[in-house]
């Protein structure tokens, strides 16, 4: 598992870190890492057909993608966990570590609260307030935090300081 490049802040695309580290896997017998590997190359590869004509992702729309594998891994683990499925459980999580390699550093509650006081102010200071101002507030700070800040917990601090 050393060999595998685990820093967020490498030069490499993303696309290119997953080709290497499908590679260490592949000769470090890491079952786990391998298949989840070969799974986000196939996301990836059917979100680049998706459209009318075949795109190159650029690293953003890749971690978009990772952002989406990562969400059905945690809410399908909450689901086997509910369902007393604990093994099933494990496996999803054990997974979501892999995808989460690749995905930026989540932001700070700090941080990012910051930020959301910062938008509201620019939003109050134009006249949106309230209710009003949620949509504007919330896509500001999305511009801002980009894709160390998870949508729904944007929207949820958004939402209770607004009202």
């Amino acid at each position: 598992m050393g060999a595998m490049s685990t820093d967020p802040t490498s030069t490499d695309t993303v696309k290119a870190r997953l080709q290497s580290d499908l590679t260490a896997a592949m000769k470090a017998r890491d079952e786990v890492s391998l298949s989840t590997i070969r799974m986000l190359r196939s996301a990836i590869s059917t979100a680049e057909v998706a459209g009318d004509s075949a795109v190159e992702l650029d690293d953003d729309q890749v971690i978009a993608v990772l952002q989406s594998e990562a969400k059905k891994r945690s809410e399908s683990a909450d689901v086997y966990e509910q369902a007393g499925r604990t093994e099933l459980a494990a496996k999803e999580r054990a997974e979501l570590e892999v995808i989460e390699r690749y995905l930026p550093a989540a932001m700070g509650d700090d941080e990012l609260e910051a930020i959301v006081d910062d938008e509201i102010a620019k939003a109050a200071a134009s006249g949106a307030e309230g209710g009003r101002a949620m949509g504007i507030v919330i896509k500001g700070v999305r511009e801002r935090a980009g894709a160390s800040a998870d949508g729904g917990r944007i929207a949820a601090l958004v939402k209770s300081k607004l009202t």
